[in-house]
């Protein structure tokens, strides 16, 4: 029998800086800050593209216990060092009402030439999400699952949608950011590869032609890492809730094991091309939990409520064999009472039927995001 996969998990979070009383996103993140938070928290702290973001990385995590560990200490180091200089972070994927161009690039040396590289097409890129690494040892494992999993990225974007508002406008999607980010090169949902030697093959002519320095240029929906043994899921937005974020990368690990399962009975689930998934993740980013997906094998439209009871079923072996079934059945709770954006849109139009200006009413969104990334871990 082949040797089952670690399944370890790591996430990464990239918070959006503001000051703790206008609700503004910072142009300038204050000197020592990062280290602030390197020393409350043992250095699982980075920049990153913009000044006014953080990103924060989990140590590698065994279970659902140790992950909420981490992004709860973590998120409470961020608050304690933010809190120092007037400023509080937020988990979003885009803040409600900043101007892109106000922002300040980051010194870093990567980010520096990143920036040269992109040009304009940078400057709007003020957006944050979360990624989720699951280990998995055997290469062309990863490239085999990554080329399945695929199918389900929707059904996880629909269920972290953070990002309604743009530049102070309700933009009608649940998930903005995704659109904003479409405009890097090498994004979208990969290619499929035969083998890990396929996918290394083809990375390999863009590095030897100095486009790229490696595969961490490559910005796909989902990539196999370089640098760990793991498949990274990068679809989704930024959940505001912490239990959201548990719960998301548990049913993205349980999907992976599911469809190893699968593979020891000889049995894959099917592919299909990346201009279907694409549509099913327009609808995803357009609707969020609210809307229907396609279900391609009965080729019919699904709400989207129904295809999460399928998932939930479809996992349920994995969930109890890692000890994550209650985060799975919080996907219900977060289907159910929405995501962040459908929380943020429902404090702006209630504070506009109430009377506030749309600048009141902002405001009120970014002071009930502050509210929701700092809510206490469950215990």
């Amino acid at each position: 029998m082949q040797e089952e996969p670690a399944w370890t998990m790591g996430i990464e979070e990239e918070y959006l800086l503001v000051e703790r009383d206008s609700g503004n996103l910072i142009t300038k993140q204050p000197p020592g800050l990062l280290e602030k938070v390197a020393n409350l928290r043992h250095g699982l702290v980075a920049r990153e593209l913009f000044s006014s973001q953080i990103e924060i990385g989990t140590g590698v995590c065994t279970n659902a216990r140790e992950l909420r560990a981490d992004i709860g200490l973590l998120r409470l180091a961020v608050t304690e060092a933010a809190a120092e200089y007037g400023m509080v972070p937020i988990a979003a994927s885009a803040h409600p009402f900043a101007r892109w161009l106000e922002q300040e690039y980051t010194d870093a040396e990567r980010y520096q030439a990143l920036t040269a590289a992109l040009q304009g097409v940078s400057r709007r890129m003020v957006i944050s999400g979360m990624h989720v690494h699951v280990g998995i040892e055997d290469p062309d494992l990863r490239i085999d699952l990554m080329d399945q999993v695929a199918y389900f990225l929707p059904h996880l974007l629909a269920l972290s949608t953070s990002s309604p508002f743009w530049e102070g406008r309700d933009t009608g999607l649940k998930s903005y950011r995704l659109t904003v980010g479409e405009a890097l090169p090498r994004t979208g949902f990969p290619e499929k590869f035969e083998s890990w030697s396929d996918f290394k093959r083809h990375v390999d002519v863009l590095v030897k032609a100095g486009i790229i320095e490696d595969s961490t240029m490559i910005w796909w929906h989902i990539r196999p890492s370089e640098r760990y043994p793991t498949l990274e899921m990068r679809v989704t937005d930024l959940p505001t809730r912490m239990e959201d974020t548990i719960a998301l990368a548990c049913m993205y690990v349980c999907l992976l094991r599911m469809l190893w399962r699968l593979k020891l009975e000889n049995r894959r689930w099917r592919s299909y091309a990346n201009f279907l998934l694409s549509e099913n993740l327009w609808r995803a980013e357009r609707y969020g939990v609210n809307g229907e997906l396609m279900d391609f094998g009965k080729g019919v439209l699904v709400p989207f409520g129904d295809l999460l009871e399928e998932l939930i079923e479809l996992v349920q072996p994995d969930a109890e064999a890692l000890d994550c079934v209650e985060e799975i059945e919080h996907t219900r709770t977060i289907c159910r009472r929405g995501t962040s954006a459908d929380r943020q849109l429902a404090v702006y139009h209630g504070a506009i039927a109430e009377g506030a200006t749309t600048d009141e009413a902002l405001k009120a969104v970014v002071d009930a995001l502050i509210t929701d990334t700092l809510a206490p871990p469950r215990a």
